[in-house]
């Protein structure tokens, strides 16, 4: 039998209590099961697509000076969730897919100054945009 390196890993964490009885949270319903849900529309898509193509760029630039992610306030806890940037693909590839986010829990215990917002790893993605962009125009500049 062959097996093929990254077969069986999956973006979802995987549940610890899958096929245990005992599970806490057997009596519960799924939130949204009763009442089907309104797929994304063409902008939310199109939206989601353009946070994951800059999640990647974000990472390339700032992983390698150590942001481990970036931090959302959350708009109904009203407190900062810091996720990782394997964590927030993987929720953005889920919003995709399923239409709905989920479920968050913010992080124990993290460190903030190795966290940026949204708004910060964007502009610091321009700036080096802007840096590189400079420098292609001054050396055609030259040129001339």
């Amino acid at each position: 039998m062959a097996w093929d390196y990254g077969e069986g890993v999956h973006d979802d964490p995987i549940d610890p209590f899958t096929g245990d009885p005992t599970d806490p949270a057997a009596d519960l319903d799924t939130p949204g099961d009763d009442a089907p849900l309104d797929p994304l529309t063409d902008v939310e898509r199109q939206d989601v697509l353009e946070d994951l193509a800059d999640l990647e760029i974000y990472q390339a630039l700032l992983a390698p000076i150590g942001v481990r992610g970036l931090v959302i306030e959350c708009e109904d806890c009203r407190e900062p969730h810091y996720f990782d940037w394997d964590l927030l693909r993987g929720n953005l590839r889920h919003l995709l897919s399923s239409g709905r986010p989920r479920v968050h829990e913010p992080a124990y215990d993290p460190d903030p100054d190795h966290y940026v917002t949204w708004d910060y790893a964007r502009g610091y993605a321009d700036g080096v945009h802007d840096t590189l962009s400079e420098g292609t125009e001054d050396e055609s500049g030259a040129d001339r």
